[in-house]
């Protein structure tokens, strides 16, 4: 979701922040509030190193390539379960990366949603299962950290209810992000859960393709062809 109209990271309502030109924007569960709820703050996971899995996620896109994906369950136990649970579902199977951002240095994908023909709906969309709660940590928003996308508080509006700051921590459920620099303003806001271990280069490449005239979105979908579980030790020797 937009770090979500609903990324499935933040539900983003763009009618509020029309002025900053959201209009144009896939809808996302988002990580554009970033750093906005202090709520976090007394669940940070601190001082944990993060250990691989001895499986990994393996993304093969249609036409960029592969990236691999180490995970941390010791960090986000919760989140990786899912994430594992949706890989072995084939949920995440001709989805896309919905959302990139080279600015900002992330790529966003996971939504269901974007399966269809309707971009307007990309990053508003979530599983069956429930949302997962907040995991958070002190691990560095880095080059190739992997986190949940949630949604980020909002007034009631058109029918749907206030979500809290206190309520949006705990709205993750299958979006991801791929953050490509440094994202200080998300440390402790979003739950890590992976880091790429192989790949990085093609999620630049994502992160720069063309996108929708006054958009986020890609001007041509960057599929999903599969994301799969296989043993870490076939690509760290």
């Amino acid at each position: 979701m937009k770090p979500l109209n609903n990324f499935g990271v933040v539900l983003v309502i763009c009618a509020v922040l029309m002025s900053a030109g959201c209009a144009k924007k896939s809808a996302v569960k988002d990580f554009d509030a970033a750093n906005s709820n202090s709520e976090s703050n007394a669940r940070v996971k601190k001082g944990v190193k993060p250990e691989a899995d001895p499986e990994v996620a393996v993304i093969e896109t249609e036409t960029y390539g592969r990236i691999v994906i180490e995970l941390y369950s010791n960090i986000a136990p919760q989140m990786v379960g899912r994430f594992k649970q949706l890989i072995k579902d084939g949920f995440y199977n001709g989805t896309t990366f919905h959302r990139i951002d080279p600015e900002t240095g992330i790529i966003q994908g996971g939504d269901p949603l974007s399966k269809d023909d309707n971009p307007l709906n990309d990053g508003s969309g979530d599983s069956s299962y429930p949302n997962v709660p907040g995991e958070f940590s002190d691990i560095d928003f880095s080059r190739g950290i992997v986190a949940a996308a949630r949604r980020s508080a909002s007034p009631a509006m058109d029918g749907q209810p206030e979500i809290t700051e206190a309520q949006a921590m705990d709205t993750a459920n299958c979006q991801f992000f791929i953050t490509l620099k440094r994202q200080p303003e998300f440390d402790e806001s979003y739950t890590v859960f992976g880091k790429v271990i192989e790949g990085i280069n093609n999620a630049d490449v994502i992160a720069g393709a063309p996108v929708a005239d006054g958009s986020d979105r890609p001007a041509d979908k960057v599929v999903i062809k599969s994301i799969t579980l296989k043993p870490r030790s076939e690509f760290i020797k």
